[in-house]
């Protein structure tokens, strides 16, 4: 179980935080018009903060500081990515994403490291892939045996640098392409993991939580 904060509480919102509180998480929701809230169902059992996405005040309130994730998904693009960055800055969340309505912001915002889904492509899935790890290990693709999965993997902060066949070689995994500043890359031999990168890999499906953990720790070091 781990704490979520959303800011906006519109269609977006609302079927985020149903989603993730059906999946037995906690939820803290911001919006600074109360009226919002009527899109919650009545069962609904996290937090209801009014009050401006970005405030540090408002970030407290809704718990930010002890937050697994943070999802800004409101209707103004500058709002979400200011929102975002104070969360990820003042309160070290450590998984975030930002719904934007102009793509073209796209390039400058993963620059920031700010990982985004643009609304003109935009689905819960997308935004829920960023922000739980189960779910973008669950896959984007599955060849017909359904053996082989494509899926997004995080990996640690210290992987920046390490080639790509590093990653491979590491994980027992084949990085299908890695997404760069809003763009899709094939990986060549000279290429290497950045920082902002998405990394997307075909890996077995039964190896799903074995490959998580061995990107989300520290690389091994080399043996001389």
């Amino acid at each position: 179980m781990a704490h979520f904060v959303i800011m906006g509480c519109g269609r977006v919102g609302a079927t985020l935080a149903h989603t993730l509180e059906d999946s037995g998480h906690s939820v803290a929701i911001i919006d600074q018009d109360d009226r919002a809230f009527r899109r919650l169902r009545s069962g609904f059992t996290g937090r209801k903060v009014t009050g401006v996405g970005f405030d540090r005040d408002t970030l407290k309130q809704a718990g930010c500081d002890e937050a697994y994730a943070f999802a800004a998904v409101s209707s103004g693009d500058n709002s979400n990515i200011l929102a975002t960055r104070v969360a990820r800055e003042t309160f070290h969340v450590a998984h975030v994403v930002a719904r934007i309505y102009d793509p073209g912001r796209a390039e400058i915002y993963q620059r920031l490291g700010i990982p985004t889904v643009a609304a003109v492509r935009w689905s819960a899935d997308q935004v829920l892939r960023r922000i739980l790890p189960e779910q973008h290990l669950a896959g984007d693709y599955r060849e017909p045996s359904g053996r082989l999965v494509l899926a997004e993997v995080d990996l640690h902060e210290q992987w920046i640098g390490h080639p790509v066949g590093a990653i491979e070689a590491a994980s027992g995994t084949r990085v299908a392409f890695l997404t760069r500043f809003g763009e899709g890359i094939l990986p060549g031999p000279g290429t290497s993991y950045q920082e902002g990168d998405t990394v997307h890999v075909m890996l077995e499906i039964g190896r799903s939580d074995e490959v998580q953990r061995i990107l989300a720790s520290v690389p091994a070091k080399e043996s001389e």
